[in-house]
C-alpha cells in the first residue's frame, strides 16, 4: 500500500517542525500543503529535506488544501492519504492505528472521532465549536443517513480511488458540508476511529464573518443545501460529473 500524509498548514511555525519530525521518523512520505503561510513556516519547511511542499502564493483555505492533497495523490499514484493538523490538536503517533484500519480493505474513508469514545488527556471543547458539530452531525444523519459523532475533525484517511470519484470545490472550512454529501451519494464506507480531544489554542480564529459561531453555522448550513440540490439534481450516479458548485 504506498501511503502519503498529507499536512496542511498556515503560519505553523510554533508546531511545524515538531509535528513534522514525528511523522518523518515513521517513514511516511510527506506532502505539506502550506497555504500562504506569512510567518516562519515557509523557512521551516526548508529545513526538511525529503518531503513534497505546495505553496499557495495567498491564503486559499483550508478546503482547497485537502482538494490539492487529494490532487496530487492521486497524480502520484498513492493507494491511501492521510490528513493531519499541524497544531498538535492530533497526534501523530495515532497515524498507524488508521493505517491498520485502512488495510482491512473494507472501508474507504476512516474518520478520526474525538467524541467516539473518552480517551486520557482529553480537554473539553470550546461551546460554540461543539454545538456546531453536534448540529451538524444530526443534521448528516436526519437528511443523509449518515451516522457521526464528529463531522469536523482533520484526521483521517481516505482511499485516493474513492476520491476521484468526488468533484469537491468548497475552498474554506466549510470543505466537510460537501465532503459528506457526496461521500454518501457516492457509495463511500465510512467508519470512525478514536482519537483524542487536545485544544491547545481554544480562541483560534476561523477568520472574517466565520468567527461569529452563527454566521459559521449559518454558511455550512448554506454550502450543505446547495451540494445536496446539486446532486439531487445531477442524479446519485452521475453527481461527480456535474459541475461543481462554489462556496
Amino acid at each position: 500500500m504506498r501511503l502519503l500524509v498529507a499536512i496542511p498548514v498556515f503560519n505553523e511555525q510554533r508546531y511545524v517542525a515538531d509535528v513534522l519530525g514525528k511523522i518523518i521518523e515513521q517513514g511516511h512520505d510527506v506532502l505539506v500543503i502550506d497555504d500562504g503561510s506569512t510567518d516562519g513556516t515557509p523557512d521551516i519547511l526548508r529545513q526538511f529535506d525529503g518531503i513534497s511542499v505546495i505553496r499557495h502564493p495567498e491564503n486559499r483555505g483550508y478546503g482547497q488544501s485537502m482538494i490539492d492533497a487529494f490532487d496530487y495523490a492521486s497524480r502520484e499514484g498513492y493507494d491511501w492519504i492521510i490528513t493531519i493538523d499541524c497544531d498538535e490538536q492530533h497526534e501523530p503517533e495515532l497515524i498507524p492505528e488508521f493505517i491498520e484500519r485502512a488495510m482491512t480493505d473494507d472501508v474507504d474513508v476512516v474518520s478520526g472521532s474525538r467524541y467516539l469514545m473518552a480517551m486520557p488527556g482529553n480537554t473539553p471543547a470550546p461551546g460554540d465549536r461543539r454545538h456546531i458539530n453536534m448540529y451538524v452531525n444530526e443534521l448528516l444523519k436526519e437528511r443523509l443517513g449518515l451516522e457521526l459523532t464528529d463531522s469536523f475533525c482533520g484526521f483521517k484517511a481516505y482511499r485516493v480511488t474513492a476520491m476521484d470519484r468526488l468533484c469537491l470545490s468548497i475552498p474554506g472550512y466549510a470543505f466537510p458540508m460537501q465532503f459528506w454529501v457526496q461521500a454518501v451519494r457516492s457509495g463511500l464506507r465510512v467508519v470512525e476511529l478514536p482519537v483524542p480531544l487536545i485544544y491547545n489554542d481554544p480562541n483560534r480564529h476561523f477568520g472574517g464573518i466565520l468567527d461569529d459561531p452563527q454566521a459559521r453555522l449559518q454558511h455550512y448550513r448554506e454550502v450543505f443545501e446547495s451540494e445536496m440540490e446539486r446532486t439531487e439534481s445531477c442524479g446519485d450516479e452521475r453527481f461527480a460529473t456535474c459541475p461543481c458548485g462554489e462556496e
